[in-house]
């Protein structure tokens, strides 16, 4: 939740109102075509494109004409009518801006003034931010690996309170976007960990649905921002809102254990025990687990064994050429990062689509949101029945069919075109939501983190690419849906390749994830035998049939 929060806050955060040039001095009278009023603030309402212009006449006498990006000085002042064939001098807006705050108080862009010629820095807020997200991803994931997953998952939710704070606080530009960069970071570390700590820490039997409330509190969040917009007007107390939402988030993360997964990776078997045992008193199970007696080979054989390049091996750090070990496991990473760049891809490209909904933009991002919980419902049931698999393929290709839907429509057909482009955001969503679990299931425990936040790095390159693609609707129409559906068609035929997850226990060795493959072949002879993962396996059957026991 706390992430959908920060992920879409900049939606209401760097809000450019209407706005024209300042002028030097008080004014007496304001025209605007064919009403006059004695403010600006009384014309904001009438106002309805960039092209349009003030004209107003000062206590001593000057008519101004005030356009967003310059302001002109009639030469005769005669009577004030708004249109004026004579001589006018123009002048830059020396005098600051006049914005309309009938929506909003004070948002990014009036603190700062980043319109007209500082406009980019407005466009560069959010694109700097996925940017932080692209690489908070990967660092925090591949952290993960090597120090585990309830340490960062403390850092990063400490760290979201702290610079979503601190963010209300940078009363300057550039100080604003190095701490939102920062809080990007923190906030995509976040998610990708305590996604991989759901995954590990539930059993085969409720993976699906718990691993899909992640995804349905994100889009709770964004519920929440539109709630929170709709309710406060100046930027940085909606910041400081926002962020306070988040720390009953940081408040529970010293109480979460380490995964037992992760601890036996590790060969921490005492902790990872103690664990085990609390999740048995928790679950009223008579006979817990022993760890020792699932592990087919003690610590000190595993000691004896070790020597020389052996030790040195035992003790390799993973990285991202892992997941191109061979050429079975190399073929489900590209596979795996072209579906989460395709589904953010399709997800922005359909959600920008939207905007011709009109009317209230606060209940606009609220449905958005709203939108997705019934995506994931249908996505976990589809999951649970048909396989991750066999659910990814068809909604897909279902994406790509919609796309080539929506170019037959006719554009007078208005109403139609909006429910196509909701029904194509809604299956690409189903396949947005499902690869999350799908990626953590398809690799092994030594990776696994690493190969979620790479996923999510694809994922971030898509929500960054989108807005490029949707700029060439200006080359042709339906370029951004003809691009979109050639992805998703492409990705969808490329997942009849993966193996299936469906009901499998999570693998801890390169070994075991490439032999899911049903490719024998060892990924590195510097992988950790696959005793490790066996006791994995028998562990989390174990739970299984305590379950089935108890009831």
């Amino acid at each position: 939740m706390s992430c959908g929060i920060h992920y879409l806050a900049s939606v209401f955060m760097a809000v450019t109102p209407n706005f024209v040039c300042g002028f030097p001095g008080n004014v007496s009278s304001v025209l605007f075509h064919n009403s006059s009023a004695s403010s600006i603030e009384d014309i904001w309402t009438l106002w309805t494109s960039t092209e349009n212009y003030i004209v107003v006449q000062l206590e001593n006498g000057e008519i101004w004409e005030l356009d967003q990006c310059s302001r002109s000085k009639r030469e005769v002042s005669l009577d004030l009518t708004y249109e004026y064939k004579g001589n006018k001098s123009v002048f830059p807006c020396s005098d600051g801006f006049l914005y309309d705050d009938t929506k909003w108080k004070s948002t990014v862009v009036t603190q700062w003034d980043l319109v007209c010629d500082r406009e980019w820095l407005a466009k560069l807020i959010q694109p700097m931010f996925m940017l932080g997200v692209l690489i908070g991803a990967v660092i925090f994931g591949d952290i993960a690996d090597r120090l585990g997953r309830q340490r960062v998952i403390w850092f990063t939710s400490a760290g979201q309170f702290v610079f979503g704070i601190a963010v209300a606080f940078t009363f300057h530009y550039y100080s604003f976007v190095i701490v939102r960069f920062l809080l990007a970071m923190v906030s995509s570390g976040y998610l990708v960990v305590a996604f991989v700590y759901v995954t590990e820490f539930v059993g085969i039997k409720a993976r699906t649905w718990a691993s899909m409330h992640v995804h349905a509190f994100f889009a709770m969040g964004i519920m929440i921002v539109a709630l929170v917009g709709f309710l406060v007007r100046t930027w940085w107390v909606y910041q400081i809102f926002l962020s306070i939402a988040t720390l009953p988030f940081v408040l529970c993360c010293w109480m979460l254990p380490e995964t037992p997964f992760w601890l036996l990776s590790e060969e921490r078997y005492e902790d990872a025990q103690k664990v085990i045992d609390t999740m048995a008193r928790w679950n009223k199970v008579s006979t817990p687990c022993k760890v020792s007696e699932l592990c087919s080979v003690q610590r000190d054989d595993l000691a004896s064994d070790r020597t020389g390049d052996d030790e040195t091996s035992s003790a390799k750090k993973h990285n991202i050429l892992d997941l191109f070990c061979n050429w079975q496991i190399a073929r489900r990473t590209i596979t795996v990062w072209l579906i989460w760049f395709t589904g953010s891809l399709g997800y922005y490209v359909f959600s920008l689509s939207s905007v011709s909904l009109g009317g209230n933009e606060y209940l606009n991002l609220f449905l958005i949101g709203a939108v997705e919980l019934p995506c994931y419902i249908i996505a976990c049931v589809a999951m649970d029945r048909l396989g991750r698999r066999n659910t990814l393929i068809p909604f897909l290709i279902l994406s790509a069919l919609i796309c080539v839907l929506i170019m037959f429509i006719p554009q007078d057909f208005n109403t139609l075109i909006i429910l196509a482009n909701m029904a194509g955001k809604f299956s690409i969503g189903v396949a947005f939501g499902l690869i999350y679990l799908y990626t953590a299931e398809l690799y092994p425990t030594i990776v696994r983190s690493l190969a979620v936040g790479s996923g999510s790095m694809m994922c971030r390159v898509g929500s960054v690419v989108a807005p490029f693609c949707v700029y060439l609707r200006s080359v042709w129409i339906f370029m951004p849906l003809l691009l979109v559906g050639i992805m998703a068609l492409l990705s969808g035929i490329l997942t009849i390749m993966l193996p299936e997850t469906l009901g499998k226990p999570l693998t801890n060795t390169l070994v075991e994830a490439t032999e899911m493959g049903r490719n024998k072949k060892s990924c590195s002879e510097k992988t950790p035998p696959a005793h490790s993962g066996t006791a994995l396996e028998k562990i989390e059957m174990f739970g299984q049939e305590r379950v089935r026991t108890d009831k």
